[in-house]
């Protein structure tokens, strides 16, 4: 099993395996058709409170951000559940809207994914 993640924009390859979009909300300007996605884990993503924060506050405050929404991911069943599609799989892609493809909640996901045991990429 492998997880990577991948913006939501970019085109769907057959090498990202099973396609879960871990965004609270649906991306603009994307058809569900384009998306091609075989799951949408919205409960997997930061809470409400926390995604408007992070979005107010800004890049200099990703640590900060990034402890919270993995305590967030500590008690969270979509969480959990989203490590058994990983588990169950040989490749997973976390898909997000986020401009930036560092700094992100997908790659705080991820990497906690990781750390319960999910083998990542990047």
């Amino acid at each position: 099993m492998a997880v990577a993640i991948k913006r939501v924009y970019d085109a769907p390859e057959a090498s990202d395996g099973v396609r879960v979009l871990v965004d609270r909300l649906w991306p603009r300007g994307i058809s569900k058709e384009r998306a091609e996605l075989d799951e949408w884990a919205k409960d997997a993503a930061p809470s409400p409170e926390l995604r408007t924060e992070w979005h107010h506050a800004g890049p200099d405050r990703f640590d900060e951000f990034a402890a919270r929404y993995r305590a967030e991911l500590d008690g969270s069943p979509a969480a959990r559940a989203l490590l058994d599609v990983a588990r169950a799989h040989d490749r997973v892609t976390l898909l997000f809207g986020a401009r930036d493809p560092v700094r992100n909640h997908a790659a705080v996901l991820r990497d906690w994914l990781g750390e319960q045991g999910a083998a990542v990429e990047g």
